[in-house]
């Protein structure tokens, strides 16, 4: 799997999102989507987290 950024998680998040939408796909796509957009999701949170933590150690230096 490619390395994407935040903001390419994000996209193709909605992009998930919006075929989740579709009325007209299988319940499996539906799973298959899902699970992947979760998916997704957690890795942005995770890309959130560590993002926090720098900054958390950035401010700390500068005090």
């Amino acid at each position: 799997m490619k390395n994407r950024t935040f903001e390419e998680k994000l996209e193709l998040s909605k992009e998930i999102l919006n075929k989740l939408m579709n009325p007209n796909i299988t319940l499996e796509e539906s799973l298959k989507f899902y699970e992947e957009g979760l998916a997704e999701i957690k890795l942005a949170q995770r890309m959130i987290e560590k993002a926090k933590v720098k900054i958390e150690i950035i401010e700390k230096k500068s005090l």
